[in-house]
């Protein structure tokens, strides 16, 4: 396992800028606005309408599980991405058309939250957040793949910086403190129908934007020999039967092979750590918004300090973050990040025994977005170096399922633990589910070789 980063020193700040003017690039930031759209609408923003409706924050807690559906998608990533669909792939080509589908989904599950009372209905509520969750996993499948083909490899960082400017300004401004200033001077069904509408940016894109090129390299072509052998082997089998389990093999199997040939001994270990890093994080996440509401603060209040500063401060973070790693290498910067989530999580037990502050607000969430950013950007980078370019997609959603599975678990009875408790020792508690990713990343950088490598 690698933290080096390599630099073109040979490379101008002007060449470096104009890769930002590449048009592909620009639509990543689009892209990342439709990706980050959906995500509060099901969470955070969610969680805010349940609870000043009267919701019991044991029920808030068990929509966290909603999340799962973030965490299974390596379950239909192979499908997303080898099966075609009926007509309209011909039209648009295999990754449009199926974030044009994944798109329509969100649009009809952000309409159906729109014309649902959760107070009189709340299963259905559930249900229709399910499908704006599931359409929206699926469209991250695709938007991962189309980053990684539409433009070759020096391109990637750029790809990942403008989706993750548009990821955050949907999902921190529009999704998060516009949709919050809409439900306060209007109501929460006019919010969710603005931000279905706001998903026109996607369709948009899509639209406009062209088919990547997909092609497939030598290591690629090795590895799926496994197929050839296969369909070889059983030739005797009926078709019907063997051909699911051969497409099974290339899309499924051989991607997971190839990881844990690669990191041979250490691969269940950098698994586990991978599930483990941001479990203080996510569990903390799921019940802030619940705590701003009963700490007496205004949903004016939340959108002004939670949003609008709060996406400052991550923004910020992540920028400190990408530029220690190229100092410092990756691990380190995991190790202060894990670090910092925990202390800013004990911080919100302060501010839930002092009382409501808006000083005090301010305070623990600059310090919370600016440690999320930070560990955030060093995570990617982490992932980032254990996937291998030849299946990349599926690898990918790998780690990032295995990321907040668990985590979004255990965060299904946060409510629990807080209606037992109360919020000074549920702070306490998502900090020490800290503790072991600090312990692993030492244990990383222990077995880390003294030239990086």
């Amino acid at each position: 396992m690698s933290s080096q980063i390599n630099l073109k020193s040979d490379t101008s700040w002007l060449t470096a800028f104009n890769i930002y003017l590449n048009r592909r690039v620009l639509a990543m930031f689009f892209l990342g606005f439709s990706a980050g759209l959906p995500f509060p609408l099901v969470f955070s923003t969610l969680s805010t309408w349940l609870r000043q409706i009267g919701i019991s924050k044991t029920v808030i807690g068990f929509f966290a599980w909603i999340g799962i559906t973030y965490s299974i998608k390596i379950i239909w990533a192979p499908i997303v991405d080898r099966m075609p669909l009926p007509v309209i792939t011909k039209l648009l080509g295999p990754r449009r058309s199926w974030m044009l589908v994944a798109q329509a989904g969100i649009i009809a599950g952000l309409l159906g939250m729109a014309w649902t009372d959760p107070a009189q209905h709340i299963t259905a509520m559930a249900l229709f957040a399910l499908l704006v969750a599931f359409s929206s996993a699926t469209q991250d499948i695709v938007i991962d793949a189309y980053r990684i083909e539409a433009v070759k490899e020096e391109y990637q960082g750029a790809m990942a910086a403008t989706y993750q400017a548009g990821w955050r300004v949907a999902a921190a401004l529009v999704a998060g403190a516009a949709a919050l200033y809409i439900s306060n001077y209007f109501s929460w069904t006019v919010a969710y129908i603005v931000m279905a509408a706001f998903m026109a940016v996607g369709i948009i894109t899509v639209l406009l934007i062209s088919e990547p090129d997909r092609t497939i390299g030598e290591q690629t072509y090795l590895q799926e020999q496994r197929v050839v052998d296969f369909l070889e082997s059983t030739a005797h089998i009926p078709d019907v039967l063997r051909i699911p389990v051969a497409w099974f093999i290339g899309a499924v199997i051989c991607p997971f092979t190839e990881f844990f040939q690669r990191n041979s001994n250490s691969a269940l270990f950098v698994l586990l750590f991978i599930g483990i890093y941001r479990i203080s994080d996510i569990v903390l996440g799921n019940m802030t918004h619940p705590f701003y509401i009963d700490m007496g603060f205004s949903v004016i209040e939340i959108a002004n300090i939670a949003k609008i500063f709060g996406v400052v401060m991550t923004l910020l973070g992540a920028f400190v973050g990408g530029l220690l790693v190229v100092r410092y290498g990756i691990l380190r910067v995991l190790l202060l990040g894990a670090i910092l989530v925990s202390i800013t999580n004990l911080m919100f037990a302060l501010l839930a025994d002092n009382g409501h502050s808006i000083t005090g607000l301010a305070i623990v969430l600059s310090s919370d977005n600016f440690s999320g950013g930070l560990a955030s950007t060093a995570f990617i980078a982490y992932l980032s170096s254990l996937t291998n370019r030849a299946y990349t997609a599926t690898q990918y959603a790998l780690f990032s399922s295995i990321m907040t599975l668990g985590p979004k678990f255990i965060s299904g009875f946060s409510g629990v633990v807080i209606d037992a408790q109360g919020y000074i020792f549920f702070f306490g508690y998502a900090a020490a589910l800290g503790l072991p990713a600090i312990f692993m990343v030492l244990y990383l950088m222990k077995q880390q070789k003294p030239d990086g490598n």
